[in-house]
């Protein structure tokens, strides 16, 4: 069932004078055909569509952040760049997809009920507009929860627009924020599970190259996972920051996993810019000091090159392989884990 809401429909629209856009926004999500296709987002401030697979080739005009792009098909272009060479076929030309990460859309049942200490959920469509309370200023929007982000869930309350929403606990800013509740998917038990638990702790390793963009990850001698990934790019000689944005080098050994971690400075205005990511999936910290880990991308498709602040990018799936992989164990209802685990090389 549904809690007890905070207000009828009718007092929260009133009380709050919620802005029709925000409405609008929900509803051009959830007009979404389910048939769509294969979607890309463009997740940074805008990208070219050029007349050919290349960057050498003739700039026909611009797609800009948050815009929904459909893909006909994807191109191995002969032009590069080198470490990814994958370019989509979209309308008016074709686009590199480093910063058109595919996306899904897909609606989901509402849980009657929350699990008592909460429950991890995913976001399944583009973007999810989360909205915030408070009795001053009555109900405002503030992030904008994207596909394959992760969540953890607290409640179900009717939402501005009548429908459930859910209640999600931000890990960093310990706020609630609310978003629709069909946006989002419940994990089932068996995605959070451990793999291959009964390996002993020093049978497992993994090994990070800097210079050829890669991880492994070894049980003995035999590799289990090899693939791309983006670690941290280099210091700018411009740069005042104190801290690092590259990957260090060393042995580390994961130390604590998260399966949802809001990075950034917990800015609720924060440019869309900055450096700002509620639901980074799939955390494996193995560097302490800075709080460098393995994650799940949801921002970017570029591996094989450098991008991160330091962390080692990668795609969601195989975050979240790694995450279930590694040691120290983490149970499905955990929200977060710290043990001397596997161990990790970074060359």
């Amino acid at each position: 069932m549904i809690i007890n809401k905070p207000m009828t429909r009718r007092q929260f629209l009133k009380l709050c004078g919620l802005a029709c856009t925000s409405l609008a926004f929900h509803k051009y999500i959830d007009d979404i055909s389910v048939d769509s296709g294969d979607l890309a987002r463009v997740s940074t401030t805008k990208v070219s569509v050029y007349s050919k697979p290349s960057d050498k080739s003739e700039i026909k005009f611009q797609r800009y952040r948050d815009e929904l792009i459909h893909i006909y098909y994807e191109v191995i272009s002969e032009d590069g760049p080198s470490y990814n060479p994958l370019w989509y076929r979209v309308w008016g030309g074709f686009i590199h997809s480093a910063h058109l990460p595919k996306v899904k859309v897909q609606h989901n049942p509402v849980l009657s009920s929350v699990r008592e200490g909460g429950q991890l959920v995913e976001v399944t469509v583009p973007f999810s507009q989360a909205m915030i309370y408070n009795k001053q200023s009555g109900w405002a929007p503030v992030y904008r929860l994207y596909c394959g982000s992760n969540h953890w869930i607290t409640d179900v309350i009717e939402g501005p627009d009548g429908d459930p929403w859910y209640k999600i606990l931000d890990d960093l800013l310990k706020i609630y924020y609310y978003a629709p509740a069909a946006h989002y998917r419940p994990y089932r038990e068996d995605e959070l599970t451990p793999i291959s638990p009964d390996i002993p702790l020093e049978k497992k390793r993994i090994e990070i190259s800097i210079a050829n963009q890669t991880l492994k990850a070894y049980e003995n001698d035999t590799i289990v996972l090899d693939t791309k990934i983006s670690s941290g790019i280099p210091r700018s000689p411009y740069s005042t920051s104190s801290i690092s944005t590259e990957t260090p080098k060393g042995k580390f050994n994961i130390n604590s996993k998260m399966p949802s971690k809001h990075m950034g400075d917990g800015n609720l205005t924060a440019d869309p810019e900055a450096y700002e990511l509620p639901g980074v999936p799939w955390v494996s910290f193995f560097e302490t000091e800075t709080g460098v880990a393995c994650h799940g991308t949801y921002w970017h498709n570029n591996f094989g090159v450098r991008m991160s602040h330091g962390c080692i990018n990668m795609r969601n799936e195989e975050a979240q392989w790694l995450y279930r992989w590694t040691m120290p164990i983490i149970s499905p209802t955990e929200w977060h884990k710290v043990g001397y685990g596997t161990l990790v090389i970074v060359s």
